[in-house]
């Protein structure tokens, strides 16, 4: 098994979009995440190449092309980044420790990020209501200072914000 850079942090987001700026590498994550364990790279240049190539079987030259990438560009990049854990003996791929900071780029996770910004908007707009609405003399609303209804909104959002930040 080749040795792999142990990386003290999560990746940054630009890293990321970098890793995930090449169709080959995209396409070993998605695979990888499908099988959720261990794929060879034979199967993934067989398939990158019938992507590639929309026929099945692939073009000899275009698999011996895409394994070759796979082996000298694709792997070990993914692998010093560590998203990958490559076996160069039994020419096996599995997720390493990065693997979730890049697959939820691709699955879609960073819906989560817009339904946190969605719930702080609407907790802002739901705040900037009370408060107006504390100047008609509503019992419940008018008995707190509008200041007071401003603080508290704000300790809340920032209360939300950390903890999507820590989760």
């Amino acid at each position: 098994m080749s040795v792999q850079t142990s990386r003290p942090d999560t990746l940054e987001e630009s890293e990321v979009f970098h890793i995930l700026g090449n169709d080959r590498r995209r396409a070993i994550v998605q695979l990888l995440a499908a099988d959720a364990e261990r794929i060879d790279v034979s199967d993934v240049a067989t398939e990158i190449g019938e992507r590639e190539s929309d026929t099945t079987p692939v073009p000899n030259n275009l698999y011996k092309s895409v394994y070759v990438s796979l082996q000298q560009t694709h792997l070990p990049q993914l692998e010093e980044e560590a998203v990958i854990e490559y076996d160069s003996d039994a020419k096996t791929i599995e997720p390493g420790e990065n693997f979730e900071d890049v697959l939820r780029y691709i699955d879609g996770a960073e819906t989560d990020r817009t339904t946190i910004l969605a719930s702080h908007l609407v907790l802002c707009v739901l705040a900037l209501a009370v408060i107006a609405l504390a100047d008609f003399n509503l019992p419940i609303l008018s008995s707190i200072d509008p200041v007071v209804w401003s603080i508290l909104i704000f300790l809340t959002v920032a209360a939300s914000s950390l903890y999507a930040l820590l989760s």
